[in-house]
């Protein structure tokens, strides 16, 4: 995945400004990164994930929410059951919608941006296979409920809304945050383990030498996002 520390991204921003809004996860927000199939590296264990990056995410942002497509998808034990424990908690940090809570006029319009986006990706509604159902249809869900930011780390999500008009996805008014951005955010709140949270990004972003052909260091990301979203308050 491509760092962007150029250009200011307003849904960032948005979420900078105000942390209790909605914002929709996509699974691998839930799922440890595993890059050990073409990297001589370790998959990131998800104590990790869960300590370093998914207690301070759930404790950030009020308003996290996952979609029930995202939800079957976290099928690992351990990520199920602290997807539960959050959910059911009192108040719960996190809320998973579902598509029974749409009327029939709302389950037709879902169908119609399924179809839109479906085109775009390796989903076939006819066979509801599981390649990349979440996202497509978590972004349907959000569209027909008219819900604005979800977070990913997958290039598919990205290209749907940010080339919306391009593509005729119908999410114009959706945005995007990404993992590196969140990750930042927490960095600055000075409430985290910032090593951890290096080492989080590296693993991510600056690990293979395609990644640092594209992406900046460590302290050049802080540097550049800085100057991008500080300076710009």
């Amino acid at each position: 995945m491509k760092v962007d520390t150029k250009e200011i991204n307003p849904a960032f921003k948005s979420i900078i400004q105000d942390p209790n809004q909605t914002v929709f996860l996509d699974a691998n927000f839930f799922i440890s990164p595993d890059r050990s199939d073409y990297l001589r590296v370790k998959k990131y264990s998800f104590d990790d994930f869960k300590n370093y990056w998914l207690i301070p995410l759930l404790s950030e942002f009020s308003g996290i929410a996952i979609h029930e497509s995202v939800y079957d998808e976290l099928v690992e034990e351990k990520i199920k059951a602290y997807a539960d424990e959050q959910a059911n908690d009192n108040p719960a940090k996190i809320k998973i919608y579902r598509d029974s809570e749409l009327n029939a006029t709302e389950i037709a319009l879902m169908n119609y941006y399924i179809a839109k986006l479906a085109v775009h990706s390796q989903y076939d509604p006819t066979r509801d296979n599981k390649k990349d159902r979440g996202e497509v249809k978590s972004l349907s869900f959000m569209a027909v409920k008219q819900f604005l930011l979800f977070a990913a780390n997958d290039a598919l999500p990205v290209r749907l809304i940010k080339e919306a008009d391009k593509l005729n996805t119908g999410l114009d008014d959706l945005g995007i945050v990404q993992m590196y951005e969140l990750i930042y955010y927490m960095c600055k709140t000075g409430k985290y383990d910032n090593k951890q949270l290096r080492i989080l990004y590296k693993y991510q972003y600056y690990l293979s030498p395609a990644d640092k052909r594209t992406n900046p260091d460590w302290g050049t990301f802080i540097e550049q996002m800085d100057k991008l979203y500080e300076e710009n308050n």
